[in-house]
């Protein structure tokens, strides 16, 4: 998996809820959006400049972030971001530290390969999760999960329970369908007219 590297500051933790509005409020006007960091033997609070957290942010991709905080380094992913409801801005990042002795759980994008059996007989390919949601060593983790597709045929689906990865223990629920063939108008007017044929 990819490492993207990030500068953070620590910021200090106001005592009064309205002092706390008022920095949060001026550390925005910098253009930097405040963090956390938790998972460690304490819970940081950090700012990080919007400018050098936004390829992180608005990409499908997942990395591991390499999270510089007043020099000092720690590894980390991201495990919740807030958006303002109206104008979609970035208004707080939570990092989680991990460990390379410590299973950590995040969602992998799926990438789907192969020419499905009921692709070639007519039907549609549906990819319905882009991301699953994994537990392992970080050091394990791939930067997406390739699935074959070939076997797949028309009206057939695959779920989680079908699917496994080396050193990976998938997350989902065991039925959840991750793709699917459809059939298509196409297909099923060729099916009625074989069937008819016979």
């Amino acid at each position: 998996m990819k490492t993207y590297s990030l500068e953070g500051k620590s910021r200090a933790i106001e005592a009064s809820s309205a002092d706390q509005k008022r920095a949060l409020k001026a550390l925005r006007k910098e253009s930097r959006i405040p963090a956390v960091l938790y998972g460690g033997n304490e819970v940081m609070h950090l700012s990080v400049a919007f400018d050098n957290i936004r390829g992180l942010i608005y990409t499908p991709e997942v990395h591991l972030v390499e999270l510089t905080i007043d020099g000092a380094k720690k590894m980390a992913i991201v495990k919740d971001m807030q958006f303002q409801p109206v104008t979609d801005e970035l208004l707080h990042v939570d990092f989680l530290e991990i460990f390379p002795d410590k299973p950590v759980v995040i969602e992998v994008p799926v990438a789907l390969e192969g020419y499905a059996e009921g692709v070639k007989a007519g039907g549609k390919l549906t990819l319905r999760m882009r991301k699953l949601k994994v537990k392992a060593l970080y050091s394990k983790l791939p930067e997406k999960l390739i699935i074959n597709v070939d076997s797949l045929g028309l009206g057939k689906s695959m779920q989680i329970g079908e699917l496994s990865f080396d050193g990976l223990e998938l997350m989902n629920a065991k039925n959840a369908v991750v793709c699917s063939v459809q059939l298509t108008r196409a297909a099923r007017g060729a099916q009625a007219a074989a069937a008819g044929g016979k």
